[in-house]
């Protein structure tokens, strides 16, 4: 289940913009801040079911964007290749250089 939802909210990271904001409201409650589905349904004054059933479609939606545009699928490769390339700088290059190599190296996984 923790997977699920890790991979979820990564999913929702990524294309949440595509969504609208009723779906984007559902999946943010959810996902992000651990509500019920009685919970939300309450505050939406609409039944559990309704709130299960958006948030099913929208997973699925979600889950069709990755499968045609890779996003979460290339930031965990790249994800990844930083740590690897980050364990060989720290093997075969001196401190100092390593720590200014790693340095941009963060920077530019940060603007992922």
């Amino acid at each position: 289940m923790l997977e699920k939802t890790t991979r979820m909210n990564y999913l929702f990271d990524f294309y949440q913009d595509l969504l609208t904001p009723k779906q984007q409201n559902y999946m943010s409650l959810y996902y992000l801040d651990d509500f019920s589905l009685g919970e939300i349904a309450e505050q939406f004054e609409v039944s559990r079911q309704a709130v299960y059933d958006n948030i099913k479609r929208t997973e699925a939606m979600l889950e069709e964007y990755e499968d045609k545009l890779h996003l979460y699928e290339k930031f965990r490769t790249r994800q990844k290749m930083f740590k690897k390339l980050s364990s060989l700088l720290e093997k075969h290059i001196k401190k100092e250089e390593s720590k200014e190599i790693f340095d941009v190296l963060k920077e530019i996984q940060e603007l992922d």
